[in-house]
């Protein structure tokens, strides 16, 4: 009788591992690192397109020319125009729009807003994960291991459990520690890439510091999210989407009115997984990063 218990439990033992085993596990708190491996290499003398990790939804692109002013390139269905700041050292770029085949193209200033093309290069790109691309750090959501902003997502998060308590965690953080900074709203330039530590540090910002630092905090906690860029109305936006197990992706799960930033009622009660809320359907977004 004891040897057949103790067959029994070994049994329901060995069961109860291969079940835990087969569980999807959901890595809070893991910081992705973007890396040039070097693998895959594309460019000339002056430009480095490093597409090692396409498959991760990135590319990273190093410029070694003497121009000062540098743009790149990022088309599928949509061209993403982005500035190349550093030298020497590489930049992330994400691939945002899935799988298929981007054109990239690297242009020089030439005087003005005039620029002439100083590499083109054209990468067929396979997702491993379909939410990589969201995953990742990149000029517009911009962390790392060592970045507060990543300290910070790891204590607001600690012991929410499951992903939706989390998100809440981190808008309630952000709303409640940062204020709207509206000199800065009317005197932002073109090209302003906002800084998530800054914005930490000052606390205070625009939407587009808001929904950055709210993007890094979710990535650090390993939870797909979508800054996207568009209007509401006439007015230019930014804003997150999120991407929660079981629901899908939640558009506008967090977004900013003019005045006030707002956390849509999680009831997911329409088609499709999509929130319901106020204002959903003037927020028309044109990029996402």
């Amino acid at each position: 009788m004891n040897r057949k218990k103790t067959i029994i439990r070994q049994i329901i033992t060995v069961f109860t591992a291969v079940c835990i085993a087969a569980m999807p596990v959901t890595a809070y708190g893991m910081v992705r690192t973007p890396i040039a491996s070097g693998s895959v290499t594309y460019g000339n003398g002056k430009v480095t397109i490093d597409a090692s990790n396409s498959g991760q939804g990135y590319v990273m692109i190093k410029y070694t020319g003497s121009n000062g002013k540098i743009k790149v390139q990022i088309s599928k269905g949509t061209t993403y125009t982005y500035n190349l700041n550093a030298r020497d050292a590489y930049e992330v770029f994400p691939f945002t729009e899935g799988s298929g085949s981007y054109s990239l193209k690297v242009f020089e200033n030439v005087s003005g807003n005039q620029y002439a093309q100083a590499c083109s290069q054209n990468i067929q790109v396979s997702l491993e994960n379909e939410y990589a691309p969201f995953l990742y750090p990149n000029q517009y959501v911009n962390f790392n291991q060592n970045s507060n902003a990543v300290a910070v997502s790891n204590q607001v998060a600690a012991g929410a459990g499951e992903q939706l308590a989390i998100v809440t965690n981190v808008f309630n953080y952000v709303v409640e520690n940062l204020t709207y900074d509206y000199n800065k709203a009317a005197s932002v330039q073109s090209g302003y890439l906002p800084n998530v530590d800054s914005t930490l540090a000052t606390r205070n910002g625009i939407c587009f510091d808001y929904a950055s630092l709210m993007t890094a905090m979710l990535r650090a906690q390993d939870i797909p999210t979508k800054l996207v860029v568009g209007y509401t109305g006439e007015l230019y936006h930014a804003w997150i989407s999120v991407y929660l197990q079981n629901q899908g992706w939640v558009d506008n799960v967090i977004y900013f009115d003019g005045a006030n930033w707002s956390l849509m009622d999680p009831t997911f009660a329409s088609s499709g997984g999509k929130a319901l809320g106020a204002g959903n359907s003037t927020y028309q977004a044109k990029y996402a990063y």
